[in-house]
């Protein structure tokens, strides 16, 4: 299928073959019909993807402030390499979708149906069940792309809440600030528009509104207080986008007191407090199409809100502004300036970019007889389909995201591996990161890999939740299997894995426990290995806060941060004792005032069978400018202490004082090529069977005593 994608990194736009996504539980997947192209984002997007470097930083400060952070603990290469490998992921454009459902995994949606949908500028998208809204007969596709879009500008309203008759001034006559003029005069409300554009300003006036255009001298205060009787207006919504402080202090003084401002567009918000003090005006940010929005449980995970509690929510908003197009007390269809097939979409991204006058840029999509069929294709060629080399470590890999895409396939192209299939959910970056490392193929159906003879190795690199289900399909499949940390969730997943492998003795199962493969690691092993004590280690991680939104929290899904990033230093302590846990504890950190104990504060500890003892502080609550991994190991009257995988210092080795990197090094790659190379000799595996099942019985069990 075709598909709008824009670079971060230089700007430019272009129109990809992209596979087909697959539906996923609680979706619905849309054969798309027409798109809207959202001037105001989308020119912004373009305009910071053309932008310098240095420009991007001004822009995003906070970004700059988290760079130069992971520069003091990464070191600058690497901090270098993740910043350009962001940069260089495309970005699908485009929220307003309108299409007919041919797949539904949702309730309240059906095969055939009409429906609208923050969807990309793609010929098939899928999209979560609260963020599509079916079309009334009535709407035409055309009129329904502008839904998203009057969305928005009905979220300002809603949040204005003027009432019949009162006085709304609405800066700013794009699109949202047009069809903004629409409702509000459906609502009854008198309404004034100010913009610089003559032609918007005559369709403001066309919609029923007054107008005041500043760049002809025009008087806004004047105009504002004779439009409102002298008394002030009762609300203003500022649908502007642009850096000045101005649309703010205007509205500011041109309110009555205690009047109401909304900001739906993008402003400065240097705000006066005498402005605001001596009116008590409310001044308030208007959050996209309504509520729900940014929240994975309504958006991803389809948990409504109680419309007893939560009236209008972003679904519930596209509904109203359907059924006002349907009773035709909208009508977006004079706001449509270009028209363009979405084989031309970078026509359309040009023209946006141009400065050329353009309103609103709808895209087409063309329609198969047969339900678009032709656009259903989940396979797209990248390198070409010649014969196979015949590689012991052919590799298919499951999931591009961007470690994926930055650590993994890179260390697997490293160790002589042959990439052939790259498979992710939405195809997007399958098809970048499989054209940029030589894949033969991109896919969005797993089955493409698991059922491919000339595939002998699979690489998992999905999210956590999928791991089991997809390291049993790659066992059964009789394919090796590469698992990124965890391996599974739960201790039946483990059982079943355990069972199925232990029946497979030919068969490669290696779990991504790279930190044992650091150099800084090796050295630290080989040292350890010429003393016969018990060790005490001690393994401090200041891993950050995360949000508590976060997936990896979730403990369906991510398994939390002790199953989803607290085994690696289980498996690095075991690793360093080369001895078995014999026993295990995990206590949490209590809560914080005002915050739920978090999974994130805990100290485990380890008891081996040679009686050594690890303890592994797996902290969310530091400072940033701490290390962010310490490894200590103290034993036979000697001590290792290891920062960050850069620098490991020695008290009491013979010989050995310190050993520096100017780069981190944590293992990916040696981890990766200890893996290719044990497929092609068909010797011992990197990792014995054993531990990595200890390992992760452990982590399992650490991480459910916390939440018991």
């Amino acid at each position: 299928m075709k598909q709008l994608l824009q670079s971060l990194k230089t700007g430019a736009t272009e129109v990809a073959d992209v596979p087909a996504p697959r539906a996923g539980k609680g979706q619905v997947l849309i054969a798309t019909s027409r798109t809207l192209v959202s001037a105001g984002t989308e020119r912004m997007l373009v305009e910071f993807g053309k932008a310098s470097l240095i420009d991007k930083a001004r822009q995003q400060p906070d970004k700059v402030k988290m760079v130069l952070e992971k520069v003091r603990t990464d070191g600058l290469l690497a901090t270098f390499d993740a910043v350009q490998s962001k940069l260089d992921q495309p970005l699908a454009l485009g929220y307003c979708n309108v299409g007919t459902v041919i797949e539904s995994r949702a309730p309240g949606f059906a095969a055939g149906n009409r429906v609208v949908s923050n969807g990309q500028h793609a010929g098939i998208v899928a999209v979560p069940q609260n963020l599509c809204a079916l079309i009334p007969d009535e709407v035409s596709d055309d009129a329904a792309a502008f839904t998203v879009l009057a969305a928005i500008g009905l979220q300002g309203i809603r949040l204005a809440a003027p009432t019949l008759g009162e006085c709304v001034v609405v800066t700013g006559l794009g699109l949202i600030g047009l069809l903004t003029v629409q409702m509000l005069r459906a609502q009854g409300c008198r309404v004034m528009g100010i913009d610089f554009d003559p032609e918007r300003l005559a369709l403001a006036r066309r919609f029923g509104a007054e107008t005041v255009n500043p760049g002809a001298d025009e008087d806004v205060l004047a105009r504002a207080n004779a439009f409102s009787r002298g008394r002030g207006v009762d609300a203003v919504l500022i649908a502007a986008s642009t850096k000045s402080n101005e649309p703010v202090s205007q509205a500011a003084r041109m309110c009555r007191k205690r009047g109401r401002i909304v900001l739906v567009g993008v402003t400065g918000l240097e705000l006066s407090r005498a402005d605001f003090y001596e009116k008590e005006l409310s001044f308030q940010v208007s959050c996209s199409y309504g509520p729900g929005r940014y929240d994975p449980a309504y958006e991803e995970g389809g948990q409504d809100y109680p419309v007893g509690f939560v009236r209008w929510t972003e679904q519930r908003n596209f509904e109203a502004v359907l059924d006002m197009m349907a009773v035709g007390t909208l009508d977006p269809s004079a706001l449509i300036s270009h028209r363009f097939d979405i084989d031309d979409g970078r026509m359309a991204m040009d023209l946006l970019a141009s400065g050329d006058p353009s309103l609103g840029i709808l895209l087409d999509y063309p329609q198969a007889e047969d339900g678009a069929s032709s656009s259903m294709t989940r396979r797209v060629a990248l390198a070409g389909d010649g014969a196979p080399s015949g590689s012991a470590a052919t590799i298919g890999v499951l999931g591009a995201g961007n470690y994926a895409g930055r650590v993994l396939i890179p260390a697997f192209k490293a160790a002589g591996a042959e990439l052939h299939t790259l498979a992710s959910g939405g195809g997007i970056s399958a098809v970048h990161f499989g054209r940029k490392f030589g894949f033969r193929q991109a896919v969005t159906d797993v089955a493409e890999i698991l059922e491919n003879p000339d595939i002998s190795t699979i690489v998992i690199a999905t999210r956590h939740d999928a791991h089991a289900g997809q390291v049993l399909a790659a066992l059964r499949a009789g394919k090796h299997v590469f698992c990124e940390k965890p391996l599974c969730l739960t201790l039946d997943e483990l059982a079943d894995i355990e069972a199925e492998i232990s029946s497979r003795p030919g068969q490669q199962l290696m779990v991504g426990f790279n930190r044992r493969f650091a150099p800084h690691t090796v050295k630290m092993k080989a040292l350890l290995d010429t003393v016969s004590a018990p060790k005490a280690i001690i393994i401090t991680v200041n891993a950050g806060d995360i949000p508590a939104g976060h997936w990896i929290q979730d403990t369906a899904v991510g398994g939390g941060r002790i199953i989803g990033e607290a085994c690696h230093f289980i498996d690095l302590a075991r690793h360093l004792t080369g001895h078995a846990i014999v026993s295990a504890d995990a206590a949490s950190l209590g809560a914080e005032p005002g915050s739920p104990a978090s999974t994130g504060r805990a100290t485990l500890t380890l008891k081996f069978a040679d009686g050594s003892i690890a303890s592994i502080h797996y902290l969310a609550n530091g400072h940033k400018s701490f290390p962010k991994e310490r490894v200590e190991v103290f034993t036979a009257g000697r001590v290792l202490q290891l920062d960050n995988f850069r620098a490991l210092k020695g008290w009491g080795w013979p010989g050995f004082s310190r050993m520096a990197s100017f780069n981190q090094d944590k293992g990916q790659r040696a981890c990766a090529a200890a893996f290719v190379q044990s497929i092609r000799d068909g010797g011992t595996a990197p990792i014995g069977r054993e531990e990595i099942i200890e390992v992760s019985r452990v982590t399992i069990e650490c991480a459910g005593s916390i939440h018991r």
